[in-house]
């Protein structure tokens, strides 16, 4: 994903967080429809929680790289797993 995208929540999810977990629950039209509940991990909710339709890519990278004890590299590699993750379950949307 480019440093310069620019990311939002799919409205359409629903979002908790329990201890340092979110939870993530598609929106459907009847409960008999829901078949998936997604957990994030610690850096994964972090993420999530710095999505707001605003900050780019390379932005949320930075914020990350400031909070935790890693190498840019690193933050590359988990940032790009986590960001793939959360649009392959439609929980994102590219501004």
């Amino acid at each position: 994903m480019e440093n310069t995208t620019i990311l939002r929540k799919n409205e359409d999810m629903v979002t908790r967080v329990i201890d340092d977990e979110t939870i993530l629950l598609p929106i459907y039209k009847s409960s008999n429809d829901i078949d998936c509940i997604y957990t994030l991990n610690k850096v994964a909710s972090e993420v999530w929680g710095l999505i707001d339709g605003k900050k780019t890519v390379a932005d949320i990278k930075a914020e990350i790289l400031k909070k935790y004890d890693a190498t840019p590299e690193e933050i590359e590699e988990e940032m790009q797993k986590y960001l793939e993750e959360l649009r392959e379950i439609q929980a994102l949307k590219s501004i």
